[in-house]
């Protein structure tokens, strides 16, 4: 699913046929169809369509159909984070609240935090021909320029994006030197990551989708120490 122009549409079905080694879950699918003695159906759901237009209604879709609650069988196999979907799409009463009344991080006494800026990290990637976020646990807890001496005394890893605290990590190690980062690559400079848990109630009922705006990241800094 997704928007196009001219023959677009039929552009998947084409790329089954034609190259077999080229392996996602979409073209499987596809492939799987077509096997079985199937035909593949295309179906133009609007056109004459403005961009926003298309990727509003294109969003709106993939939520519709990726939402757990209303889909457990046919999940899309071109699973894409839907236009504006993080401020905009599909939510729950509860999660509504949470992005339009969220309540001020109020330190608890005795407590240090180490907030990490997730908007340029936890971004949309294509992995495998899908456009997937990363995960909150492993974009939050590396991979840092930190203090060693400082971090290691933290209470809580709070991973913040757009403002608001989406990810607590309660810390079960130090901090650990990492030559490497996520995909193998040698890294240029010292940088650090964490293991932990998110499951922490207390830091969870304390810290987790709270606003942080009178604990502003400097300009130009990815990290920030919260503490009496």
């Amino acid at each position: 699913m997704g928007k196009g122009v001219g023959n677009r549409v039929f552009a998947h079905a084409c790329d089954a046929l034609e190259s077999e080694d080229w392996v996602t879950d979409k073209l499987d699918k596809i492939r799987e169809i077509i096997s079985s003695g199937h035909k593949v159906l295309h179906y133009i759901i609007r056109h004459k369509l403005t961009e926003e237009d298309a990727l509003t209604v294109e969003s709106v879709l993939i939520d519709f159909l990726t939402y757990q609650d209303f889909n457990t069988e046919s999940l899309l196999t071109n699973i894409v984070a839907g236009h504006h979907q993080w401020d905009e799409g599909i939510k729950t009463v509860d999660e509504i609240n949470q992005l339009y009344d969220c309540q001020p991080l109020k330190l608890k006494k005795g407590h240090q935090l180490l907030m990490v800026n997730l908007n340029r990290t936890y971004r949309i990637k294509t992995v495998d021909g899908m456009q997937v976020r990363p995960n909150l646990y492993d974009v939050t807890r590396g991979y840092w320029h930190v203090n060693k001496a400082n971090a290691d005394q933290i209470n809580y890893l709070l991973g913040v994006y757009k403002g608001v605290v989406r990810c607590v990590i309660k810390p079960t190690t130090k901090w650990l030197l990492s030559k490497r980062d996520e995909n193998g690559k040698l890294m240029k400079t010292k940088r650090y990551y964490i293991e932990g848990v998110t499951d922490d109630k207390e830091g969870n009922d304390l810290y987790l989708n709270k606003d942080t705006s009178a604990y502003p990241f400097g300009s130009g800094s990815a990290i920030r120490y919260v503490k009496e």
